[in-house]
């Protein structure tokens, strides 16, 4: 696609003129970048833009999972390390059980397809949740837990589509190779993110210059995923290290407070500028692709849900007993929170063609990424509001 500046602004503007408005209504602003972009596409102004796996994956999704990354405190996320690793694992593999035996049995679809869809659309995006967390003051374990798992079942569900689109090429997969698979490729993608993160703190050392430091951050991010994805490993899981390496460093490099709050600054506004782009891309490319697929796409988003709890409330109830037992409220909001999007986006573009059933897989992810940052993004701060976790509001009497 060329690069064409003209759109670029409009886009820009465009996204400036949504939160603005977002903001003054108490709407999350991903969910308004969305309705936008279905406006637009009903509309006779059209961006001319097409979402591509190259595009999302590439260029609007490393800067993401960085900057989410870099937030983690590392001291709290290692005490919840293994609840996490729980939900990306046993949650991600349970979801997609269930999705895809749905889609087959409901829907009818083939068994490929079904089961490349159900583990694609396990990876969950905490944008918006975050951003109404952000909004209404909301912090803690709650938060850390929607943040950590979501970045974690990312790189987790990347690894099981990319296994489960080799068994359905016809590849010759057995379950010690695909687990071995998986070792290697979540280790070595975390070891990689690690070490690049490593040598950006050692370089950061040596630097007296704010600018400097966000430039190596940048590096960092894009470099640890690239590498790692040359190596066929998980691009995001070492993104993610990095990006928890770089955010839990005592001071990046010399220039102290000032560089801190300049990354920071600094990070905020790629985040906003990447979920600019796939959002409003999202909602226009919504608008004329859903139309032809309604029945598929109302029961993905109702085995999506049912498979989202099936993934939280059982594996909670494990650790009932134990320090990392999860509140009942918090559960709620991490079903309902648990939305899909860039990740789900990229993987479905990215699927081949030779794929049964690629097209209506595609235009699924499609209609079940807008339902949740749509319906469940926008429901999501009243369920808060309901079970007391806001700010000002008291939890209502059982």
């Amino acid at each position: 696609m060329p690069l064409d500046i003209p759109r670029i602004g409009l886009v820009l503007l465009l996204a400036a003129l949504v939160t603005l408005l977002t903001r003054r209504v108490g709407m999350p602003y991903v969910a308004g970048l969305v309705l936008a972009g279905l406006a637009l596409a009903l509309s006779p102004l059209s961006l001319q833009f097409s979402l591509s796996r190259e595009l999302v994956f590439y260029v609007l999704l490393p800067p993401l999972v960085f900057e989410a990354a870099v937030h983690l405190c590392w001291p709290a996320l290692r005490h919840e390390l293994l609840l996490v690793t729980v939900f990306a694992t046993a949650g991600v593999a349970l979801a997609a059980t269930l999705t895809a035996a749905g889609m087959v049995a409901i829907v009818g679809w083939g068994l490929p397809a079904a089961v490349v869809f159900g583990f694609l659309i396990a990876a969950t995006d905490p944008v918006s949740v975050i951003a109404t967390f952000q909004d209404a003051g909301v912090g803690g374990r709650l938060r850390l837990l929607v943040e950590a798992e979501s970045l974690a079942n990312d790189g987790t569900a990347a690894v099981a589509t990319a296994a489960a689109l080799a068994w359905a090429a016809g590849e010759a997969t057995t379950p010690g190779a695909i687990g071995a698979a998986l070792v290697v490729t979540v280790g070595g993608g975390l070891l990689c993110g690690a070490g690049v993160g490593a040598l950006l703190l050692w370089v950061a050392g040596r630097a007296r210059d704010p600018l400097v430091e966000i430039t190596l951050t940048m590096v960092a991010a894009y470099g640890s995923f690239l590498l790692a994805e040359h190596w066929h490993l998980s691009g995001i899981l070492a993104t993610v290290a990095a990006g928890v390496v770089a955010g839990n460093a005592p001071g990046l490099g010399r220039a102290g407070d000032a560089a801190r709050a300049a990354i920071q600054g600094y990070w905020d506004y790629v985040a906003f500028t990447a979920n600019s782009v796939i959002f409003l891309m999202l909602g226009s490319h919504a608008a004329r692709e859903l139309p032809t697929l309604w029945v598929p796409a109302l029961a993905a988003i109702g085995l999506v849900t049912v498979g989202r709890a099936v993934a939280i409330y059982p594996l909670c109830a494990l650790f009932a007993r134990s320090r990392l037992a999860v509140e009942r409220r918090h559960q709620h909001v991490l079903v309902w929170g648990g939305l899909r999007g860039a990740l789900a986006l990229a993987l479905a573009l990215g699927l081949p063609a030779s794929l049964p059933g690629r097209e209506a897989v595609v235009t699924t992810t499609f209609a079940v990424v807008l339902f949740s940052i749509v319906v469940q993004g926008l429901t999501v701060t009243p369920l808060m509001r309901r079970l007391g976790l806001l700010a000002g509001h008291r939890r209502p009497p059982l």
